[in-house]
């Protein structure tokens, strides 16, 4: 069994000490693969902490969707869904990574396009104008999950030899001095058509959700427009809205 260890003495609340040994655990690729957590009272055991606490972040992680539990076999890690949450936005390679999800990409285009006329409006250039167009494909071991199609504002800098398996929020800042401030989000439900279907391999017809995302910097510019296709039963958004 993996050695579990805490710091009692830090301001750092216990059950988010455990919540952040768990989920570098959810990485793991034994846990990844199938291998069984271990149970509530040898992680208590181990960490000289409660019970009560150890189910307090397993619990956080099974709402989140990382983590499946069955009354009588025990907890793994959940291949079946995947949950991002919308009060907290960063780009998905990094909110992924922080969840201990190991997303990989399954295919990467780059080229120049002519920008149409939303994209055109929406960036304030003249329609036709050349922009520079991102496709991922993405997802676990066992198949993709979500379509991303990226166009970037030209004033940005980008050209299609960035390296672009580098998060990519993190390289707008260190190399094109960009930083991102505000993602203006809109979801719906859509149906996959041929091409959707076979890329994210659902039939053609069956529903995905579809994430419109508008990139700004702090001065409002936008930066990036997003369009994201998601398996929508493998995908969940949840949202935390307080009073």
């Amino acid at each position: 069994m993996e050695i579990f260890s805490i710091d009692h003495h830090s301001h750092l609340p216990l059950h988010i000490q455990v919540e952040q040994l768990l989920r570098g655990l959810i990485s793991d690729p034994e846990y990844q693969n199938g291998k069984l957590f271990p149970n509530e009272v040898d992680i208590a055991k181990r960490m000289g902490i409660s019970r009560n606490t150890v189910r307090q972040a397993l619990n956080k992680l099974v709402q989140e969707g990382l983590l499946t539990r069955k009354k009588g076999v025990g907890t793994k890690v959940s291949k079946n869904n995947i949950t991002t949450k919308l009060n907290k936005w960063s780009s998905f390679t990094l909110e992924m990574h922080e969840k201990g999800v190991a997303f990989k990409t399954y295919d990467l285009k780059v080229d120049w396009v002519e920008a149409d006329q939303a994209t055109a409006t929406l960036f304030g250039i003249v329609q036709k104008s050349k922009v520079l167009k991102l496709e991922r494909l993405r997802g676990l071991d066992n198949g993709p999950i979500v379509h991303f199609i990226s166009y970037f504002h030209p004033r940005v800098g980008l050209t299609p030899d960035e390296d672009f398996s580098r998060p990519l929020y993190e390289m707008l800042e260190k190399d094109h001095h960009t930083v991102v401030s505000v993602s203006k989000e809109e979801i719906s439900a859509t149906l996959a058509d041929d091409h959707l279907a076979h890329i994210l391999q659902v039939n053609t017809g069956d529903p995905i959700l579809l994430r419109k995302r508008v990139v700004c910097d702090p001065g409002d510019r936008p930066i990036e427009y997003n369009l994201g296709y998601y398996r929508a039963d493998r995908f969940t958004y949840a949202i935390d809205i307080a009073r």
